[in-house]
């Protein structure tokens, strides 16, 4: 056989998979075995064997029977494969299904298009809202620091905003108090809203339990008042 040969030979019978799940099928749950065997099942059915044997699907990878046995009961308790019955006459037989991979891919698809216009959303609101809180425009420095939140320091968006309420509450809206909201909870570890109103509890019933004045050195600045010191 000559190369031109070998080349036409190479490319008959080609497999469709598409790039998306190439992509993604490591955040879908699946492993590089789990994910071979399914291709695999998909390229018996795609060739008529709907129902290819242990042994068959094994034959075309480096695993053993026991392996690839364990390997397709654990697609199937996970939900990424099915077996299904089906009647041709009087006949019934089973056959396997990976439409619930392709379902599990859509899924995941849409909920990362949700997240992505999500944040999309909040993004362009966080101007809006902060200006709401101030009762007037940011300036050119507030913008930058709103943007350095964001993409430099990575603070949640969430957490930004529940940062704004908590200087609200505080009675200290400026954005030197917000950093350093956001600096505190960075360092303790905080990264859930529900975390961040716990620990915003926690600090006012402190404040009430333990009055202090805020310091009067350095009167040119803004005081911090020992947010979050325990």
């Amino acid at each position: 056989m000559n190369q031109n040969m070998m080349m036409q030979f190479l490319k008959q019978g080609n497999l469709s998979i598409p790039i998306v799940l190439m992509d993604h099928y490591s955040q879908l749950g699946l492993n590089e075995t789990e994910f071979l065997t399914l291709l695999h099942i998909y390229r018996f059915i795609e060739r008529g064997n709907e129902f290819p044997t242990i042994e068959e699907i094994s034959d075309k990878m480096s695993i053993n029977i026991e392996q690839c046995s364990a390997v397709l009961k654990g697609l199937i308790q996970t939900g990424f494969l099915t077996i299904e019955q089906v009647k041709n006459q009087q006949l019934i037989s089973e056959i396997y299904s990976i439409e619930p991979l392709w379902e599990k891919l859509v899924q995941y698809l849409m909920r990362e298009e949700q997240t992505v216009q999500e944040e999309k959303h909040t993004s362009e609101s966080l101007y809006t809202i902060f200006e709401k809180e101030f009762g007037r425009p940011l300036s050119p420095f507030e913008c930058e620091t709103l943007v350095m939140w964001e993409e430099q320091e990575q603070h949640p968006l969430i957490l930004i905003k529940a940062a704004l309420r908590e200087s609200v509450m505080s009675g200290k809206l400026n954005f030197r108090y917000i950093d350093r909201i956001l600096f505190e909870w960075k360092k303790n570890g905080i990264q859930t809203l529900e975390q961040a109103q716990q620990q915003g509890r926690k600090f006012r019933q402190h404040q009430r339990q333990n009055p202090q004045q805020p310091s009067t050195q350095n009167s040119g600045t803004v005081p911090f008042y020992n947010w979050l010191e325990q």
